[in-house]
């Protein structure tokens, strides 16, 4: 073996500053994403919007290997009368619920082309997730910030060197340990 043994002489070393303002900076957007969708979450976790009803014009779904996805297109229309809107899809609705020209009660929470069933949707644990995740990054990179900034020595003197005070009713350094 040469060189010098693993270890041997070094310290181990964290992520370069840079690295971790770059985390900081994807932490503070994830945090920043998740909060700006915060209430349409909830609204639509507990299906707190306009009722009305959804009317299935069309179904579209996508085979993936050991799964399917699809998308319940059609018409809403809410009890108070206001114009129907086309071309929005019910969340969560799959090929055993989205019934061509059946009618299925729903509630718009606001969202430009989606309304949700009764029971609402479970889009929330995201944004929850999203929002732990930007947390997360941002402790771990202020921590590491901070923890580089201490060992760097913070402003503070090296406990090796040695501290001289001057100033008024105190002595200057003598000839013989220079100025």
């Amino acid at each position: 073996m040469t060189g010098q043994r693993a270890g041997a002489g070094s310290r181990r070393r964290g992520p370069s500053p840079a690295f971790n303002l770059a985390l900081l900076t994807l932490a503070l957007l994830l945090v920043y994403l998740a909060v700006s969708n915060l209430d349409r979450g909830i609204r639509a976790a507990t299906a707190d919007g306009a009722p009305g009803t959804f009317t299935a014009a069309s179904l579209a779904c996508i085979q993936h290997p050991g799964h399917e996805s699809c998308t319940c297109y059609g018409t809403y229309t809410a009890d108070d009368g206001a114009a129907p809107r086309d071309d929005v899809y019910l969340y969560g609705a799959d090929r055993a619920t989205c019934v061509i020209d059946q009618d299925t009660r729903a509630v718009d929470i606001g969202a430009p082309n989606r309304v949700y069933g009764p029971e609402g949707s479970r889009e929330w644990m995201f944004t929850a997730g999203l929002l732990l995740a930007g947390l997360a990054l941002a402790t771990a990179s202020t921590t590491n910030l901070v923890r580089a900034r201490l060992l760097r020595g913070g402003g503070r003197p090296p406990e090796n060197d040695t501290v001289h005070h001057y100033g008024p009713g105190k002595e200057g350094p003598t000839a013989e340990e220079g100025r």
